[in-house]
């Protein structure tokens, strides 16, 4: 792969995944990984020398402020790095002739349906999290023609702190866990995320646009922390309970599952159920 590729937060775990992923499929390429101490999305002069000093082909944002909870608390903050600098990036995208590949989420809906939902399905986010994340969206939109916007859900892996990691932590050192069953969506193995995101370069289409992405398959959180502590033979009992018995700052949508269709069809690809992407996630700890 010849195509020069900018990875904008190489040290979260989307930005690890994509280090791991080149490193284990002998991607050969130009390949730049910035992390926010040398580039902060939000200076935008130094941003936008970056770019201009690199003309990468492609970028790839995986920048975000994700800690939902204290976005509630943190709105200006939220805002600036989800919404107004992926703005300014769209713009300096646009003079510099750069295909923006953008990570959102789920929360951009309110959950209140119980089918899966589609791309163009009306975006009522419940929190300021899933608010500037879902203003980001329309600030590419409004300033960028060359993206993809992949909107995913329940991001893990082995990498940080994540419900993966965290729940095997504490099912090691807890008699029990209790943890709710009455929200709705579909984990999404950050490695195979990077495998469609790579495809999407790959493919070199101009299909630009918002996608879905996910693992396949449904799952509460109980159902998640379940499989992933019986899978690694951890003996603590999994408890389910309602969400308002465990009250947070932001409200999460009830359900979440998206329709992967447009995403599939487009670039000819297959995904793998939740279960299988969590037993190889296991296997190779």
């Amino acid at each position: 792969m010849s195509t020069k590729i900018l990875v904008l937060g190489a040290n979260g775990q989307l930005g690890k995944s994509i280090k791991e992923y080149i490193s284990i499929h002998k991607i050969d390429g130009d390949f730049i990984f910035t992390t926010r101490t040398e580039i902060d999305i939000t200076d935008f002069a130094k941003l936008e020398n970056t770019i201009k000093s690199i003309q990468p082909s492609y970028i790839i944002n995986c920048t975000a402020y994700t800690a939902v909870d204290k976005a509630e608390s943190e709105l200006e903050q939220a805002n600036l790095i989800n919404n107004i600098a992926v703005g300014k990036l769209a713009q300096i995208s646009k003079v510099y002739g750069c295909t923006l590949i953008h990570i959102s989420t789920d929360f951009v809906f309110d959950g209140t349906k119980n089918t899966p939902l589609i791309e163009d399905e009306k975006c009522i986010p419940l929190g300021a999290y899933g608010k500037t994340k879902f203003d980001g969206e329309q600030a590419i939109i409004q300033n960028l023609e060359s993206y993809f916007i992949i909107r995913t859900s329940w991001l893990y892996s082995s990498i940080g702190a994540n419900f993966f990691t965290n729940i095997s932590k504490y099912a090691r050192d807890r008699v029990s866990l209790n943890i709710v069953y009455d929200q709705v969506g579909t984990p999404t193995y950050t490695m195979d995320l990077v495998e469609t995101i790579f495809n999407i370069i790959l493919s070199k289409s101009n299909s630009f646009g918002i996608y879905h992405y996910s693992n396949e398959g449904v799952c509460s959180w109980y159902d998640f922390a379940k499989e992933l502590v019986s899978m690694q033979k951890i003996e603590c009992d999994i408890l389910p309970i309602l969400s308002a018995q465990y009250p947070t700052p932001a409200k999460r949508p009830a359900y979440s599952v998206m329709d992967k269709n447009k995403i599939k069809s487009t670039f000819g690809i297959q995904i793998p159920h939740w279960r299988e992407s969590l037993g190889n996630v296991i296997a190779n700890l």
